[in-house]
């Protein structure tokens, strides 16, 4: 069992208790009001109506649907009917719709529209929630029945049922329901305690990453910018309370891409140091280190509460990966190919910059990126600059994005102005099949806001469920920054990327068809969720998408041949760089998730050991640091990939085997793009993900020798 921000819509049961519409009433200035949150959306796929819910909706709502969890956990361990699949394992699959219908509506305010309102609503909620989950998962008599119809029927159940009852059975396991009482009450403790800091660390890092922006006085110190860039600083200056003219706001990544274009070094060097100081304690008030170590303490403590040697090996014996051992070989095999491009590319980086700025120049990371794009521009007479005019959002989503999806898997969209959103920026599409049915509402909400947290990512309103005919409510979140008014957005090349990589999620959860919500869409182990969304980034180079997505803005017309030619060796440029930030953040992860409890450092020291961490591994170097560090790693502090990060990796070589499957049988060849639609994307978790992998590719084991060739290096 486990409760937590991706909270689950579960299909209705015989015998579940729901919310009626008169015990949904609260009463509001002297009159009687629906809690919209309470009762069944009227609108198409069940979406929230967004025009009626007040966010003093969320707390009232999520305690009484935790009250109606209760009684149905309690009506199933209250049961004298001997323990069967159908009396036990599907009522508590179903036994809290209405709890997860909200959750799964609240928490993505929590992500990408955090007003003090919500704010303070999760700090309620949080706790609620952690004492709820820990109930149900060290409820003796719950489980006792589960483990029974585990013993009984797991070799008479077939197809999603027989996979039901084990995930269920195993989730209970792995959660610690055979541990002895004390130790199952530490980790009731342990839980609750870890479901506060992860709270802590999540208002923490927004108010030190927002806090962090450098202010810019004069239109001078911001060289190099286009017009449309500069008037994003304005934007962003005056939305901050308007310290100074101009603005740059700090994104979540150590590297800021905004340093290729800024002429000024001392500015890059502001920008970079308020990136890499952001969180470590440089200003005392935003210190994340206390919050870090105790959170690897916790982890570590549970891990040998289960019986592992360290939290890294917990957590993986649920993955493709299985162990720490495979991850850190794969780990030491791509560094060792990786380390002799990475320092022939810095040399040739800083050789470059010594022409022009004398023989003594010592390159600084925060001059990589500047000094590389004028490189770039130099040897393949190319900038972003250049190539932006042609990424205008609104094209690249619908004749790039949608487009892919078409030709691949027969798919059309359709938007819904008549559909409301938590925010004005957001579109909402109507996904058609087909054959004509429509099978999915999908949102879009694509820039950046004080309200919402750095990143991008998917996630769902409502998961698939065909035991409730529930059809996927599906939703992407970006930080894009927004033109003014009036004027189209134009996006760089790895925005473009986003695009595609998010929607391939998105399309994971929309071509869900699983009997169990549950099972359905994303709910599939950490390295190979990020498969399907990296394949998908293969789709923006095919060259009739590209052509049909990539035109300029004003003219309409392609990117000429010559100047497409060039954007697309220039992805490869340099590209030792982007491998080696990922790899570092992915070493800093395991270090942090591979030791024992006592061996976790005290806070003051939280450095130091980041510093060994990646001097051991070879990946201590300054020209290229770890895309993120320890004080502000939101996946693996705040995001559920604690030892997952090299699930990236691990998932970009699965994605590299599709896209040569596809690319050999035909990249938007609709027999192909169906196979891998029955094969993957509609699977869920209702399979083990390596038997789906060699169904699709036939390969027997995933072949990473193609993971450089395809980053160009």
């Amino acid at each position: 069992m486990k409760l937590n921000k991706t909270f689950m819509t579960i299909g209705l049961a015989s015998g579940i208790i729901l919310m009626s519409e008169a015990s949904a009433m609260t009463t509001m200035s002297g009159a009687e009001r629906v809690n919209p949150l309470l009762i069944e959306s009227k609108l198409p796929f069940g979406a929230p109506d967004f025009n009626v819910i007040n966010e003093a909706d969320y707390l009232p709502a999520i305690e009484a649907a935790v009250k109606i969890q209760r009684d149905n956990i309690k009506k199933i361990v209250n049961s004298k009917e001997t323990p069967t699949f159908a009396n036990t394992i599907l009522p508590y699959e179903e036994s809290g719709v209405l709890l997860d219908r909200i959750s799964n509506v609240f928490f993505g305010l929590t992500s990408a529209h955090k007003t003090k309102v919500i704010a303070d609503t999760e700090e309620k909620v949080t706790p609620i929630l952690a004492d709820l989950e820990n109930e149900i998962t060290f409820n003796p008599e719950l489980f006792k029945r589960i483990k029974y119809v585990y013993e009984h029927e797991k070799n008479q159940l077939k197809g999603e049922d027989a996979r039901l009852l084990e995930v269920i059975y195993k989730g209970f396991v792995r959660a610690g329901a055979l541990l002895s009482a004390s130790d199952m009450e530490r980790m009731k403790q342990i839980n609750m305690r870890l479901s506060k800091l992860s709270q802590q660390w999540g208002k923490l890092l927004s108010d030190a990453t927002n806090h962090a922006v450098v202010w810019i006085n004069t239109k001078d110190e911001l060289a190099g910018l286009s017009e449309a860039d500069i008037a994003q600083c304005e934007k962003d200056a005056q939305s901050r309370g308007g310290k100074a003219p101009y603005c740059i706001v700090i994104i979540n990544t150590t590297q800021q891409p905004i340093l290729a274009n800024l002429a000024n070094r001392d500015v890059r060097r502001r920008v970079y140091e308020a990136s890499i100081h952001r969180a470590d304690g440089t200003n005392p008030q935003f210190n994340t280190f206390s919050i870090v170590v105790e959170t690897a303490k916790l982890r570590a403590e549970k891990a040998k509460l289960m019986g592992y040697d360290n939290y890294a090996d917990y957590s993986l014996e649920k993955a493709m990966a299985k162990n720490s051992g495979n991850v850190y070989n794969f780990l030491h095999q791509l560094i060792a190919d990786y380390s002799p491009k990475a320092d022939q590319e810095t040399k040739a980086i800083e050789d470059y910059a010594k022409k022009t700025m004398g023989s003594d120049f010592k390159l600084q990371p925060y001059d990589r990126f500047y000094f590389s794009s004028k490189m770039k521009k130099e040897q393949l007479n190319i900038s972003d600059d250049e190539i932006k005019p042609y990424f205008n959002i609104d094209s690249v989503q619908v004749n790039g994005v949608f487009y892919a999806a078409h030709r691949a898997y027969g798919l059309t969209f359709k938007q819904r102005k008549d559909i409301p959103t938590y925010h004005p920026d957001m579109k909402v599409f109507e996904v058609i099949d087909k054959d004509g049915k429509p099978i999915a509402l999908f949102y879009s909400d694509y820039f950046r806001r004080p309200t919402k947290r750095g990143g991008a990512w998917m996630s769902a309103f409502a998961k698939q469920c065909g035991l409730r005919h529930q059809l996927p409510v599906i939703y992407n979140v970006c930080n894009f920054a927004k033109a003014p008014d009036g004027q189209p957005t134009l996006i760089t090349w790895d925005e473009v990327c986003t695009l595609f990589h998010e929607f391939g999620h998105a399309l994971h959860g929309i071509l869900s068809d699983c009997k169990y919500n549950t099972l359905s869409g994303t709910a599939v182990p950490r390295d190979f969720v990020e498969m399907p969304s990296q394949f998908n980034e293969s789709f923006a180079t095919v060259p009739e998408v590209f052509d049909h997505f990539a035109r300029h803005t004003q003219t309409g017309e392609p990117m000429p041949e010559a100047l497409k030619e060039r954007m697309l060796k220039s992805i490869s440029f340099h590209a030792a760089y982007a491998l080696g930030e990922n790899l570092a953040a992915t070493c800093l992860d395991m270090a942090w998730h591979h030791i024992g409890q006592q061996e976790i450092p005290t806070a003051d020291k939280a450095q130091e050991f980041e510093r060994q961490a990646l001097q051991q591994v070879g990946l201590l170097n300054n020209q290229i640091p770890p895309r993120y560090i320890t004080s502000y790693f939101n996946h693996v502090w705040g995001g559920g990939y604690a030892a997952g990060y090299y699930s990236y990796l691990w998932t970009e070589v699965l994605a590299v085997n599709v896209a040569d499957y596809f690319a050999k049988h035909g990249a938007l060849n609709p027999a192909v793009g169906q196979a891998f639609r029955d094969k993957i994307l509609s699977r869920g978790n209702t399979k083990d993900q390596m038997l789906m992998f060699t169904d699709f590719t036939g390969m027997q084991q995933p072949d990473a020798s193609g993971l450089l060739k395809a980053r160009g290096l």
